[in-house]
């Protein structure tokens, strides 16, 4: 059985290989330094190349309607859109408005819970982007009582 150090030092080792043999995307992982630092949604949305988004039932976001605290914050999403490449988590009135994208396929279920910081209270969008290049959302606006990003 491997202890804790253990286990790190081989996923360390791990993740060295796969970066030498060419594994590790950096040109993915610059590109979306940009749409992270985005201050809009809609900034966020060109920088990935996503068309305009439509409201849909088959977008959902979860959480709740007051969080005591925006230092973290509960929220589940998903889709059951056919066809999802990404689903996005962006928070309209945070410094930066995109919090999470995740990579999907057909072999991955496109639903996720996650916890996030919140500035103040905002409306909380999910959003799926399509192989066909379509855009969907869904909204929830969260009531915070207590800011969670440092301002």
């Amino acid at each position: 059985m491997l202890n804790r150090r253990q286990t790190l030092q081989h996923s360390w080792a791990v993740a060295s290989l796969l970066g030498t043999a060419g594994f590790v995307p950096f040109k993915a992982i610059a590109y979306e330094k940009a749409a992270f630092e985005a201050k809009s949604i809609a900034s966020a949305l060109k920088i990935l190349g996503a068309s305009a988004p439509v409201s849909s039932s088959e977008v959902s976001i979860n959480g709740p309607e007051i969080a005591d605290s925006g230092a973290s914050v509960l929220l589940s999403f998903g889709s059951t859109l056919p066809n999802v490449k990404r689903m996005l988590l962006l928070v309209e009135k945070n410094p930066a408005a995109l919090v999470a994208s995740f990579q999907t396929s057909p072999m991955v279920d496109s639903q996720f819970s996650l916890r996030i910081k919140m500035s103040q209270s905002s409306d909380v969008y999910a959003v799926a982007l399509t192989q066909d290049g379509k855009t969907y959302f869904a909204k929830r606006d969260i009531k915070v009582t207590l800011g969670g990003c440092g301002e």
